[in-house]
């Protein structure tokens, strides 16, 4: 019988974390990422997916041969048992499906022997997940009615191995797991049994992510070209016919931005659609802030103009931050966006303008040049005797205010929200950085550039910057920073555009 477990015992989650791509997680793993305390995760899950555990939690990388001492599947158990006896919510990524190679029998018979509850995430397996990145169909009516997912590498302690089991007259495709090392064992053991030299094989590395490599190649040729290409784990085979109908290149290879690795910085509100936008063409993106957004120092200000909505003309955004502040205010306050009604709303930008839809509010102005120059020509127009109210944050530029009053308006300015620097640089993005992994960065504000030449100073030269106008771009000069790329129009999609004509190759 399983044990009962104490009262103070936490929960693990043994979640799936799908084969690379950040967006093959599952709902539930999300969920319980989410809600964790501290999340164990193997080297091989994307960075983007731990980003779904709270700041609080306790991030703990298992490590790879490669950065230092890996953890021994004993040791990983034995961290996993300690936190839950502590308390804690654990949650163990593992990359792919948890049951499928990952020892995942192994953690399961651990927990319920020392009577700690646990729920198992399941998760898309890289095996199945060539099928739809790289096109193979691993099963085919005319030529794979059934699939066997094979291990290439088997426990040294086993008495009897599996893998002469007759295979080579399996009749469908066989895919095989951890089989670089042991490729010349696996692959002579089925020509051994009588499966033809010449029968095609996928070699499929970093499956669904930037960094995915397919390799084409014959059962018999397997060592020699994994010894020429020096490919190296984590790589799936992929064995039999199917492998010819996959076609040259994928629906993912096509896309424009595939292998790119992006670091984008800001605050997490303003990442996410650019995170989102370079995502959906291809790259993989790593989000790591530089600044952080927190309330205003004092809300008086803010309750005293909320209460004064009547009596603007005008109420101007500068930035999607100020959007959400306001208006949350504006709810926690018991008012709605009713309360807008008389007021015309303009906004600094398209990226602005779609923070304001979300709230079913549609920007009566924004200006050609997401700037605050360009928006203060567009208003003034309107300024004379009209009365503005400007929503900021706690640090910038008065060019908008001062030009609006030199055309004859009243302005009032609120700062709604408020932005501090990261102090401390974070190590992962600095071994990033100096390792040439990450390809472009991107740079949407002055005080970010600012904040990123402190944090990582000479280690930003590995990468490309990418800003997203000219007065970005003119602080990165000053800085000693010159960027490859700027955005135009000056807008989330104009830096995208501008990192998709620059490319890969750097200058």
């Amino acid at each position: 019988m399983t044990p009962e477990p104490s009262a103070t015992v936490g929960k693990v989650y043994l979640v799936g974390a799908g084969p690379g791509d950040a967006g093959l997680i599952t709902l539930r793993g999300v969920e319980c990422l989410r809600q964790a305390d501290v999340v164990l995760y193997d080297y091989l899950v994307n960075p983007a997916i731990v980003e779904h555990a709270p700041p609080s939690a306790e991030l703990v990388g298992l490590g790879h041969h490669k950065h230092g001492r890996a953890l021994s599947p004993k040791e990983i158990t034995a961290r996993m048992l300690e936190e839950a006896r502590k308390g804690r919510t654990v949650v163990r990524l593992k990359g792919g499906d948890p049951s499928i190679f990952g020892r995942g029998a192994d953690e399961q018979e651990a927990l319920r022997a020392a009577g700690v509850p646990f729920e198992i995430v399941p998760g898309i397996t890289a095996g199945l997940a060539v099928a739809a990145y790289c096109e193979i169909p691993i099963t085919h009516h005319e030529e794979a009615s059934a699939v066997a997912l094979i291990t290439g590498r088997e426990r040294d302690a086993k008495h009897e191995s599996h893998l002469d089991c007759g295979l080579a007259d399996f009749p469908g495709t066989l895919i095989y797991y951890m089989g670089v090392r042991q490729a010349g064992e696996w692959s002579g053991a089925l020509i051994e049994q009588g499966k033809a030299v010449d029968t095609p094989v996928a070699i499929v590395r970093w499956c669904s992510r930037a960094q995915q490599q397919l390799v084409r190649c014959t059962l018999g040729a397997v060592p020699e070209v994994i010894e020429r290409q020096q490919i190296t784990p984590p790589a799936v085979f992929v064995v039999g016919s199917v492998v010819d109908r996959a076609p040259a290149v994928s629906w993912f290879a096509a896309r424009p931005l595939i292998s790119a690795r992006v670091l984008v910085t800001g605050s997490p509100g303003t990442a996410e659609p650019l995170r989102d936008g370079l995502v959906e063409l291809g790259a993989e993106v790593m989000t790591r802030p530089t600044i952080r957004v927190i309330d205003p120092p004092d809300w008086a200000p803010v309750d005293a103009a909320l209460e004064r909505l009547g009596e603007y003309d005008w109420l101007v955004f500068s930035s999607g931050n100020g959007v959400d502040y306001l208006l949350r205010r504006l709810a926690d306050r018991g008012g709605d966006v009713r309360r807008l009604g008389g007021v015309k709303l303009a906004a600094m930008g398209s990226g602005t303008a779609e923070r304001l839809a979300r709230y079913s509010l549609r920007a009566d102005l924004v200006p050609e040049e997401f700037v605050a120059e360009s928006l203060a020509r567009a208003l003034v127009a309107e300024a004379g005797g009209r009365r503005f109210l400007l929503a900021r944050t706690n640090r910038g530029r008065q060019v908008l205010a001062e030009e609006l009053e030199r055309s004859g308006a009243r302005v009032d300015q609120i700062v709604v929200y408020g932005s501090v620097d990261v102090e401390e640089p974070d190590p992962s993005v600095v071994a990033a950085l100096k390792s040439g992994e990450i390809d472009w960065v991107t740079v949407t504000s002055s005080a970010i550039a600012r904040a990123l030449v402190r944090l990582y100073g000479a280690a930003l030269r590995e990468a490309r910057l990418a800003s997203i106008g000219p007065l970005t771009s003119a602080t990165l000069r000053e800085l000693g920073y010159e960027p490859a790329a700027e955005a135009s129009p000056y807008s989330t999609a104009g830096l995208i555009d501008a990192i998709v004509r620059g490319g890969l190759t750097r200058s």
